[in-house]
């Protein structure tokens, strides 16, 4: 009996410690509002940066987003489900995570679009859009909005690869080009490997010929490594 009774006293103060530095992050958080799209939950790689204490400001998830990602987890790909699933799974991280502070608010009108409704919030707060949509970036500027990339962030401090450099992947589609197959890294780069377009689901040694960076993401061009029978 006691032993339970100071179970139940350890985690009471551990939801109170919890709370108090929620409320105290709360208090000191930037007036900055930063408007999470779609997108970047989808991409999961914010929940490293917002651990990391980078972000100054408050994480804004819109309903009409977390609608969309249920949406997406209701369609009949595979891929797009679980991807979807793992959006939703990422705001419930960012919830959690104490390095900033993360609201999740209702925006209404369900018939509105939500690149329209991103758009329109951080203009009226003053606020910047968190994407890596290519597109609605370069609406965003048209409008005079400010957007934050991840893709650039990783651009900024990601770790080398050279030419010449072997990693396994796992190929996830085919690429535009005959024979190619795409895959992708886990800081998100894209991976077109010359004769894996047959490879589909599987993974493969890849290394690595060149590289080609833009601001909606890093393109890097392989091919299979065949192993040669002794």
């Amino acid at each position: 009996m006691e032993i339970a009774i100071f179970i139940i006293v350890l985690i009471i103060l551990a939801e109170t410690t919890f709370l108090m530095l929620r409320k105290r992050l709360t208090m000191r958080s930037g007036q900055r509002k930063i408007y999470v799209d779609t997108s970047v939950l989808i991409d999961g790689r914010i929940l490293n940066v917002a651990r990391t204490g980078f972000i100054d400001g408050d994480l804004i998830v819109l309903k009409s987003v977390l609608r969309e990602l249920q949406l997406i987890a209701d369609s009949k790909d595979s891929e797009k489900r679980t991807r979807a699933r793992a959006g939703l799974d990422n705001v419930s991280e960012l919830e959690r995570i104490i390095e900033v502070n993360t609201e999740v608010i209702d925006d209404g009108d369900e018939n509105v679009k939500v690149d329209e409704q991103l758009l329109k919030y951080a203009k009226e707060n003053r606020g910047v859009v968190l994407t890596i949509d290519y597109n609605l970036i370069k609406v965003a500027e048209a409008e005079r909005i400010d957007t934050l990339n991840i893709n650039d962030l990783a651009l900024a401090v990601r770790t080398e690869f050279l030419p010449g450099e072997k990693m396994r992947v796992k190929i996830t589609e085919k690429g535009s080009g005959r024979g190619q197959g795409v895959g992708h890294l886990s800081n998100g780069a894209m991976v077109v490997v010359d004769g894996a377009g047959n490879r589909i689901g599987k993974e493969v040694e890849v290394e690595f010929l060149r590289f080609h960076e833009t601001s909606s993401g890093r393109m890097i061009f392989a091919k299979l490594v065949r192993r040669t029978r002794k």
